[in-house]
């Protein structure tokens, strides 16, 4: 599993390098935004995607060329009528990619 947002959210890299890395390995890919922590203590924080640190066209443009065929699991850690619609904003921003 590549969780595209945890690299960011714990500061330890960039999910587009990772694919690099052990993008062969990835048989699911959670689709998930935010920003890099801005401390040495703190998680940075999940953002709507689109809005975070995530190049979702480079991920996904990577993952395919190295024999992606799994699905893009859209994760968003909030609840009610936002998550809603940034579920449904992730759906219209993901379509023209898969």
């Amino acid at each position: 599993n590549l969780d595209t947002a945890n690299l960011i959210l714990y500061g330890n890299g960039n999910p587009v390098d990772a694919v690099d890395v052990f993008g062969k390995y990835v048989l699911d890919l959670h689709v998930k935004d935010g920003m890099y922590p801005t401390t040495g203590d703190d998680l940075g924080h999940e953002t709507p995607l689109g809005q975070g640190k995530v190049d979702f066209k480079a991920v996904i443009t990577k993952l395919k060329a190295v024999g992606y065929k799994g699905p893009l699991t859209i994760e968003r850690e909030c609840s009610g009528e936002q998550q809603i619609a940034d579920i449904k904003n992730a759906i219209k921003l993901l379509d023209p990619l898969r």
